[in-house]
């Protein structure tokens, strides 16, 4: 018996302290998503990419604002919002203990403000799109010039930019394009 006992005791622990001590997880494990907000330019392409629609996004024209939504409930750590996103605001951690008291607390919000029209002041798109494809515009070796009228490109709402497309048709063509669209 106390041969046994020797044995074991050189043998050391076959399993793992796991509730009192954290859980050693392998490298690249998929575990709960997470958001840098200040990294994010909610472009949606998150909320596009995710087969469980656990992502979703909502436009508030009147607040002038977009909310970025996360149910942890439906998430299946798949990882293609982490492949998707332009900027890698959102990457899955190694953090998998996910209980909670109440469904609500499985949801994570942030929101973003949106830019208004330099025409007709309407909310359309988040700012920090607009200010990242100006980036993108810039160190892709665009003039300053050019980026000036970029910006005003950029800043100007997509009915407003459709009024403008229309105004520079000539009158003829201008028929012709409402014609067309009507048979």
């Amino acid at each position: 018996m106390f041969k046994l006992l020797k044995i074991i005791s050189k043998a050391g622990e076959a399993t793992e302290k796991y509730p009192f001590a954290p859980y050693p997880v392998s490298p690249g494990f998929r575990g709960k998503p997470e958001l840098i907000a200040e990294q994010c330019i909610a472009c949606a392409a998150c909320v596009v990419a995710c087969p469980p629609n656990a992502l979703s996004m909502h436009t508030d024209t009147a607040a002038g604002t977009r909310t970025w939504a996360l149910n942890l409930g439906r998430c299946i750590f798949c990882a293609r919002c982490e492949e998707v996103c332009p900027t890698q605001a959102i990457s899955l951690s190694p953090d998998f203990e996910l209980a909670v008291g109440s469904k609500a607390d499985l949801l994570q919000q942030a929101s973003f403000s949106l830019s208004h029209c330099v025409r007709c002041d309407t909310a359309f798109a988040p700012s920090k799109e607009i200010d990242y494809a100006l980036a993108l515009l810039q160190q892709g070796g665009l003039p300053e010039s050019q980026l000036a009228a970029a910006r005003a490109e950029l800043s100007t709402c997509p009915e407003c930019k459709r009024k403008l497309a229309l105004a520079a048709l000539e009158p003829a063509q201008h028929l012709r394009a409402q014609t067309g669209a009507r048979a």
